[in-house]
């Protein structure tokens, strides 16, 4: 009789009276296997507890699947799902799936990277690092580093990823305003797991030879170019600014074969887009921009308690 009642409410007030009894809200990466998402999952989970809602964490395995991520995303809008959170792979690919939730009344928060639309119309709200401060940051201290004049090297993630996009444009600004920074390559795209950028960047062994300095764009890149600068026994030897912090890159940032990484908050990028899709669920007001924040992560900054604390959470 209660259900009863709950759908007769939702057909007379509009589906959101039903998201205060059993939510059940669908979160999905771009991948599964970084260490990032799964700090982002780790977020979510947070705040469902919180809430007391019910999560389902989906993705694809590889972050350049587009066609599993769409399928996905369908999938969930087929079952009716209370709500989805979603890290579009790519910033086009992802419009269609998206506006197919939204007719369904099924809402939509988009995190970490871009998706085209604007917040508050297309999709409930962004939520992500401020990703071009993020490669700003970035290119200004491999610009510091460098004395501001050197040979660099910019490599890129993958091409519709807007988050990594933004990032690379953000380092080449900063960068451009160097008179004395030569880019002697930055249009290369090194692929979506750190296998492949590996296999890449050992393909560009030569240009990085040349490199006084490299600047990567996310976790993968940054990770499989760190593999093949320690095969060809480079690490420690070029300035190095990646993106991300998985352990095996803070490790590198300690034993000093990178130089510094920015950093994202992904656990509160998972729990500021449960928290938000869940108020637009309850018909409470939603902010349409959150920014997760950015930092940059050197050696000498490692004990500071705000660094720690943004480490341990991940």
């Amino acid at each position: 009789m209660k259900k009863l009642f709950a759908i007769i409410l939702a057909v007379v007030f509009g589906a959101n009276v039903l998201a205060q009894d059993g939510v059940k809200i669908a979160v999905i990466p771009k991948g599964t296997t970084h260490v990032f998402w799964k700090s982002v999952e780790a977020g979510a989970r947070k705040a469902a507890e919180e809430l007391k809602v019910e999560i389902v964490w989906k993705g694809p395995v590889r972050e350049n699947d587009r066609a599993q991520q769409i399928a996905i995303v369908e999938q969930f809008v087929n079952e009716g799902i209370s709500g989805i959170v979603l890290a579009p792979m790519d910033n086009v690919a992802l419009v269609r799936p998206v506006s197919s939730a939204r007719q369904k009344k099924i809402p939509v928060v988009i995190y970490d990277s871009a998706l085209n639309g604007e917040p508050g119309k297309d999709f409930v709200s962004y939520i992500a690092t401020n990703n071009k401060k993020g490669g700003s940051i970035g290119g200004e201290h491999l610009a510091k580093l460098l004395g501001g004049k050197g040979k660099v090297v910019l490599l890129r993630y993958m091409v519709g990823s807007a988050s990594t996009v933004e990032r690379e444009a953000g380092f080449l600004e900063a960068v451009g305003t160097q008179k004395g920074i030569d880019l002697i390559l930055d249009n290369r795209y090194v692929g979506a797991t750190a296998a492949e950028a590996k296999a890449a960047t050992m393909n560009l062994v030569d240009k990085l030879k040349e490199a006084d300095g490299i600047f990567c764009p996310n976790e993968s890149s940054t990770f499989g170019t760190l593999l093949t600068l320690r095969q060809v026994n480079l690490a420690g030897k070029i300035k190095f600014v990646g993106f991300d912090t998985s352990p095996p890159l803070i490790e590198a940032l300690r034993k000093g074969e990178i130089d510094a990484l920015v950093a994202q908050d992904p656990t509160r990028m998972g729990y500021e887009s449960v928290v938000t899709i869940v108020k637009h669920l309850k018909g409470e007001q939603a902010q349409t921009v959150i920014d997760t924040g950015v930092q940059l992560i050197t050696r000498d900054k490692m004990n500071d308690p705000k660094i720690q604390s943004l480490l341990d959470g991940q």
